[in-house]
């Protein structure tokens, strides 16, 4: 069923049997294995730096509970904990193959007693009203099936007081960069990710739906529309991504 948004509609394997959701979780458990050294290879490594500087938006707040959501194979919740030390740090995703692999690396990290993995649906967010002073979400809102579903949600579980912290791909505004992103995007990441054993039509769809995604004030008012007061966009890299920041205010 079509949503609202034109993102929403763009799905991974194009087949009307299968809802956007069920797609997105198969597209990752299949790319999982070699996702996070394809990620570094694609950006040169400039992801981890995009991360720590959203989390650091986070800074002053010092969140002792922290949910991150679409948290993949949970670089974001391992790096929000070495800079803000939180007491507990919960990730949450759909695909199997990805929180596998998180967990063996939160492992090796001598992080299990502060950060915890599960299974979960940003539409549906298994926790009660209230329950996070922070909820940060990395290169992960434009697969939600509903996008202004999963931000209702999230504002649902954030306490009063707490702030979202949102990184996502954007389109540079300077027209050589602009070019430059569209090629590299287009061409250049999908025969990367071929190279690395990685489903090239999983890059091509990350290219698709980063495209057709509502952008800086675009997604800002999106985020005051779903309940956000205090929003605010910070343009990354000469615009390529972008930091939206979204609190919920105390009653």
């Amino acid at each position: 069923m079509a949503t609202g948004l034109p993102h929403d509609n763009v799905m991974p394997f194009n087949d009307p049997d299968k809802p956007k959701k069920q797609q997105i979780a198969e597209m990752f458990d299949r790319i999982a294995r070699g996702y996070d050294v394809t990620n570094r290879v694609l950006s040169a490594g400039i992801d981890v730096k995009w991360r720590k500087k959203a989390i650091l938006q986070l800074k002053k707040d010092m969140p002792r509970q922290i949910l991150d959501v679409a948290t993949g194979t949970g670089d974001m919740a391992i790096i929000s904990y070495q800079l803000l030390k939180p007491e507990k740090i919960t990730g949450i995703d759909i695909s199997e193959q990805m929180l596998k692999l998180g967990r063996k690396k939160i492992e090796k990290e001598g992080l299990t007693s502060v950060i915890e993995l599960q299974t979960g649906d940003s539409e549906t967010i298994n926790f009660a009203d209230n329950s996070f002073d922070a909820v940060t979400v990395a290169f992960g809102v434009r697969n939600f099936e509903e996008l202004e579903s999963g931000l209702k949600e999230m504002f649902r579980v954030l306490k009063p007081g707490g702030k979202l912290i949102v990184l996502e791909f954007s389109r540079p505004r300077i027209k050589i960069f602009r070019t430059l992103y569209n090629l590299y995007m287009s061409i250049v990441a999908p025969e990367v990710a071929r190279w690395f054993s990685q489903n090239k039509k999983a890059y091509q769809y990350l290219n698709q739906s980063a495209k057709l995604f509502p952008e800086r004030q675009s997604f800002v008012d999106i985020l005051n529309s779903t309940g956000y007061s205090n929003t605010s966009f910070k343009p990354l890299s000469a615009g390529i991504c972008c930091i939206y920041i979204g609190e919920k205010l105390v009653p």
